[in-house]
């Protein structure tokens, strides 16, 4: 009889209720969490966007990340690869998913900012370091590979370039009637400083508690079904690790706070590369040589699905099928594809 420990080592039906029980801890206690690291951020004074960022990307990040990382200290690469890479696919999707919610006007024509763009673009320059890393071979500086060091130091060289944009813009998107203000809080949450930290601390518990039981029903899982490593972390473990930002999206968007809706999606999505570093460091060689050609199609999926993005961004559509934009359209049927190719 395994301990409640080693939930790898569950019956099929428990890893099944272990999975659907985290992710719904994850769906809950992660959205309250995104509503007080958005406080947090407000109330700290470093700036909208570097502690948006800093604390709602990495808040609803959170389980995502402890997936990754545990699964690759117990020797799945796999999943841990196919969590992170899901993740940004399932995300960016959402974006489109928000945009069929909100019926005023096209999504992104109404969230255009500069900073948001930025995002994307920080986004893509992030991917690509873990794609050449694992064309390069197994290159190792104090059993860690270059790319893991890199990647960090481009994020927060990013962040610095993304305050700078938001405080002095050199351009900024025309104003129309469907344009929304932005707007920082979606639900203003009361509280001290103090109680405000002791909140953020016990919903983060709550998650990485969740997250490293979806990273263990995951193995269990991937030992007991047929299903496959793809699958299981790209499609299922990083779904339910997403939830957060799909529930938060959704809520911003119906609260008017569409740039806030689009933007911590963009922004978390370098979170979900700094998985692939993170899981580096625990993993015994590089993690990025055990990126398989499905991995692979996966991120240059994302990237493909940020580039259409980044079109609508720039094009602003007003309106498009079911009144929403080509770019919400096209990135429907791109993750649609992705699914399709890992499952096949």
């Amino acid at each position: 009889m395994p301990s409640i420990l080693q939930i790898s080592l569950y019956p099929l039906w428990g890893l099944v209720a272990v999975f659907v029980l985290s992710a719904t801890a994850i769906c809950i206690a992660g959205t309250r969490l995104s509503y007080v690291a958005d406080e947090l951020a407000d109330r700290t004074g470093l700036g909208e966007v570097i502690a948006g960022a800093l604390f709602v990307g990495a808040a609803t990040s959170l389980p995502g990340a402890i997936t990754s990382v545990s699964t690759a200290a117990q020797g799945a690469p796999e999943l841990a690869i196919g969590n992170a890479l899901g993740g940004l696919t399932a995300q960016t999707a959402f974006v489109a998913v928000a945009d069929l919610v909100y019926r005023r006007a096209n999504l992104e024509h109404a969230a255009a900012s500069t900073v948001g763009l930025a995002q994307g673009v920080l986004m893509v320059v992030m991917l690509t370091i873990p794609l050449i890393a694992s064309n390069e071979g197994e290159m190792l500086i104090w059993r860690i590979h270059p790319a893991t060091i890199v990647t960090p130091v481009v994020y927060i060289f990013g962040l610095r370039l993304l305050w700078k944009i938001e405080q002095d813009p050199m351009w900024k998107p025309v104003q129309t009637d469907e344009t929304q203000e932005e707007v920082s809080e979606v639900d203003h949450v009361e509280g001290r400083m103090s109680t405000l930290w002791t909140q953020f601390l016990i919903l983060a518990g709550i998650t990485a508690v969740a997250g490293y039981a979806i990273g263990e029903a995951s193995i269990g899982l991937l030992d007991k079904t047929e299903i496959g490593a793809g699958p299981i972390g790209t499609i299922f473990a990083a779904v339910a690790n997403s939830l957060p930002e799909l529930v938060t999206a959704i809520a911003a968007v119906h609260a008017g706070a569409v740039s806030l809706a689009i933007g911590n999606i963009i922004g978390g999505n370098s979170f979900e590369v700094m998985f692939l570093a993170a899981a580096d460091t625990v993993y015994p060689g590089s993690i990025y040589e055990r990126m398989s050609q499905a991995d692979r199609t996966t991120a240059l999926i994302a990237l493909l699905m940020v580039g259409v993005l980044l079109l609508g961004l720039l094009r602003r559509e007003r309106t498009g099928p079911a009144v929403i934009g080509f770019e919400s359209v096209l990135v429907l049927g791109l993750y649609a594809l992705s699914v399709v190719l890992i499952l096949t």
